[in-house]
């Protein structure tokens, strides 16, 4: 057995410093070459151990950290794109992550993503929080330790520093993280570190990279272990077209060893596993020889995890990122371990709801897990553009509940052809390349739709509403009745049934006219003339009696169950002598109401 590098992946919002942060390490670690630099690998970096120690140096030893860690492996790809991309079985494949923040600005929707990303694959993670040389009087001192610049700083600089950190440490606490700065720690188990750095002076670094170590060598030291000699498992990060070598593939392994000629599976866009043969292995030459070489890569023929290496193959042109890439020593088993990682979340869930597209298995899988938190219902989990078969399956899913006829599309396109079908649609499209930002406008759709939902059904139903016939205004005493009246209080509409104040049906509304206009409803202090189908003035009700709209059981019940915080206090008042009205014929009118 074997102890490989721990993977590290930067998240962070954009502009906050992850490319810097990478940078400065990468920088640094050149410019020790006698500690013996660093290895560059498709995707990522490797720090190794002697690296480390010549960086860090007597950090570490106060750390007691032992030297059973081979080194840091950084994945260089920007962003939460390195987990929404890369993934193995069971989750993530970064075994630690860097969540940088720039202090002076806090938690932004990108930063809150990425943490929602940490805390959905349960990855243990430290606080960068970066740009301390930033704040107003900061004395920076190049290279230093954290512990080494800070006690030189000014007090109200110590002050402004603590409250910053003090802000990220609330957000965190509201997230469902406890968290406190890294030298404050006395749990390192439960309590995330908090680390102030500067990528730009690179204060604070040394701490960063010793802590990574640290947690690695504490609680990561059994995942990492790995067979040297066992068949490579690794990850793809990226479907390249190269000069002379055609389509190639950019992946990470993770585990055992990859060889020249070795015969692969690898997931492709329509859900089947393609095998093929390896025909070269390719690491790109160091970072410092670059500078000046024509050439990129060199030809290897053998890699052991952890290592980013380049793969040319015949047929690739169909494979997905994020795809599962195994080594076939039986072809059976690693086909179906395949086909299981990937059925695991690119599968029909259920028989209604949303679509989801995306551009790679791992940010699918992300997806699916979010929306699912919000009890959305997936019907379908797909990579891949929006096609017309999408918009198709979500108007199928639009018929049986409109909430249901929306496609979420994360990183992927609207291909060209089906671009009029879905504008011709009734279809809602959320799509973008930040999940944060999607999620967001689905939940106001939603919101949106609910509050339209809601206001069709309170505009549909019966309200409180009663008025009075108006002395001497009596036009027409039946056949139907025509009054004058005046709304005392609510709404009254035409075809309306109105009862007397013995729940004695008087007739139905037929019309309402103001000088000579015919109006649909009127409201409180309006006062109008009155056409009452079945109404007999002096039979049913007298002029000067209130009468009142007759509320549906059924519509009462509604009102005051969904609806009561709408009503205004003379409604209320209305909606109560209507009750007790209906109860002196029937004492269980209404029973388990409003007014119990």
């Amino acid at each position: 057995m074997k102890i490989r590098s721990p993977i590290v992946s930067v998240l962070g919002h954009v502009d906050h410093g992850k490319t810097s942060l990478l940078d400065f390490i990468r920088g640094s670690t050149i410019a020790d070459r006698e500690a013996g630099g660093i290895t560059q690998h498709i995707g990522a970096t490797e720090i190794p151990i002697d690296t480390i120690d010549a960086i860090c140096g007597d950090f570490i030893q106060k750390l007691t950290i032992k030297d059973t860690i081979p080194g840091l492996f950084f994945i260089d790809t920007p962003g939460h794109a390195a987990f929404t991309t890369l993934r193995k079985r069971g989750g993530a494949l970064a075994d630690l992550a860097i969540l940088i923040v720039d202090i002076n600005e806090g938690f932004k929707p990108q930063t809150l993503e990425a943490l929602n990303i940490l805390k959905m694959y349960k990855t243990p993670f430290i606080v960068a929080a970066n740009k301390v040389d930033r704040i107003f009087g900061w004395d920076s001192k190049e290279n230093a330790s954290f512990s080494e610049t800070f006690p030189h700083q000014a007090q109200s600089v110590k002050q402004e520093l603590d409250n910053k950190i003090y802000e990220l440490v609330g957000t965190l606490h509201k997230e469902g993280f406890q968290s406190e700065r890294f030298d404050r720690i006395s749990n390192f188990a439960s309590q995330i570190s908090i680390i102030p750095i500067s990528a730009k002076t690179g204060e604070g670094i040394i701490e960063l990279i010793a802590m990574l170590l640290g947690l690695a060598q504490e609680y990561l030291t059994e995942q990492l272990q790995i067979q040297e000699d066992a068949p490579a498992k690794g990850t793809v990060l990226e479907i390249k077209e190269e000069t002379g070598l055609g389509i190639t593939i950019d992946s990470i392994i993770y585990d055992g060893v990859l060889r020249k000629n070795d015969e692969i599976g690898l997931m492709v866009s329509s859900n089947d596993v393609l095998i093929t043969n390896i025909r070269s292995l390719l690491k790109p030459l160091p970072l410092e020889e670059m500078r000046d070489s024509k050439k990129k890569f060199k030809k290897v023929d053998e890699v052991v995890a952890a290592a980013g290496i380049k793969i040319a193959a015949p047929n690739l042109d169909d494979v997905v990122s994020g795809s599962p890439l195994r080594v076939l020593s039986d072809k059976d088993d690693a086909e179906t371990e395949i086909l299981k990682e990937v059925e695991d979340i690119a599968i029909d869930t259920e028989s209604e709801g949303i679509l989801i597209k995306a551009d790679t298995l791992g940010s699918l899988e992300a997806m699916v897990k979010l929306f699912r938190d919000l009890n959305v219902p997936i019907r379908s989990a797909e990579i891949g553009d929006v096609n017309r078969r999408d918009i198709i399956n979500s108007s199928i899913a639009q018929k049986e509940n409109e909430l249901h006829g929306a496609i979420v599309a994360f990183n992927v396109k609207v291909l060209t052809n089906c671009e009029e079908d879905l504008d011709a649609s009734d279809i809602q499209l959320f799509s973008g390349d930040v999940i944060y930002k999607i999620i967001e406008e689905y939940e106001e759709w939603i919101n949106d739709k609910e509050e339209e939902k809601r206001k069709n059904v309170y505009d549909n139903i019966v309200k409180p509403g009663k008025f009075m016939s108006l002395p001497k205004l009596t036009f027409r005493q039946s056949k139907p009745a025509i009054v004058g009246i005046e709304v005392i209080s609510g709404t009254v509409k035409q075809n309306q049934k109105v009862i007397n104040a013995d729940d004695e049906v008087v007739g139905t509304i037929l019309s309402m006219e103001d000088k000579g206009d015919t109006l649909p409803s009127i409201s409180k202090g309006d006062r109008v003339a009155m056409a009452i189908k079945d109404a007999i003035v002096g039979k049913h009700f007298d002029e000067g009696d209130e009468l009142y709209i007759d509320i549906p059981e059924k519509h009462y019940k509604y009102v005051e169950r969904e609806f009561a915080d709408k009503l205004s206090e003379d409604e209320i008042q209305t909606l109560q002598e209507f009750v007790e009205i209906k109860r002196k014929q029937d004492p269980d009118w209404g029973a388990f109401g409003l007014f119990e």
